[in-house]
């Protein structure tokens, strides 16, 4: 694993990056593109994945063949095909289709603080994956997921919660994930020892 620092993303080789915006100790693995998002801090993917018009919390933990935000097709009119609004790659006297666009990078998908999205995973355009929750390999999600709640299957659904309200409701209100660089540090080995209750009641949660 790569050295991670506050001052910016370790991006692996072959990634596409376009107008994304990474917190601190960041990281995309080989392959990924990443347009029209924010990579909040401490949180990476692995390789090969696809996030679009998403922005993704604190300490995300995304595996590899993710795709968040993926983008669609119009399927109100004559055709699907992107000759509608990819239109200057077909004809010289027109311009691609900017409200289309921008009608795409407005459907924003939301990733909670401290998740975790299973390889080849697919989270679908305004979809939000609640803080703490878990989203299993190979699902498809297509409506919001509430806050530490595991999902699977396809269309994913609720398999059980990760912790149980009261405690998830504590985790929340407590937000470690924005504690500091020094704060995680000085809780390193109540993160690494204790359950989540536990680790509650020492840290004022």
């Amino acid at each position: 694993m790569a050295r991670l620092t506050a001052e910016g993303p370790v991006v692996h080789p072959d990634c596409e990056i376009t107008e994304a915006t990474f917190g601190a100790y960041t990281e995309v693995g080989r392959g990924t593109r990443v347009a029209h998002s924010v990579l909040g801090a401490y949180s990476y993917c692995d390789r090969y994945c696809d996030i679009a018009n998403a922005e993704v919390g604190r300490f995300a933990n995304i595996a590899s063949f993710v795709r968040i935000g993926a983008t669609d097709h119009p399927l109100d009119r004559a055709s699907l095909h992107h000759f509608m609004y990819r239109s200057a790659s077909y004809w010289d006297d027109v311009e691609d289709d900017p409200a289309w666009f921008a009608r795409r990078k407005a459907r924003r998908a939301r990733i909670g603080h401290d998740t975790w999205i299973g390889h080849a995973a697919q989270i679908k355009p305004e979809v939000t994956v609640g803080h703490g929750a878990v989203v299993a390999s190979g699902a498809v999600v297509t409506k919001d997921v509430a806050p530490y709640t595991i999902v699977a299957g396809l269309p994913a659904r609720p398999v059980r919660a990760r912790q149980p309200v009261d405690v998830a409701e504590r985790l929340i209100a407590l937000a470690w994930w924005d504690w500091d660089h020094a704060r995680l540090r000085a809780a390193l080995a109540d993160f690494r020892s204790l359950d989540a209750e536990a680790f509650l009641e020492k840290h004022g949660g």
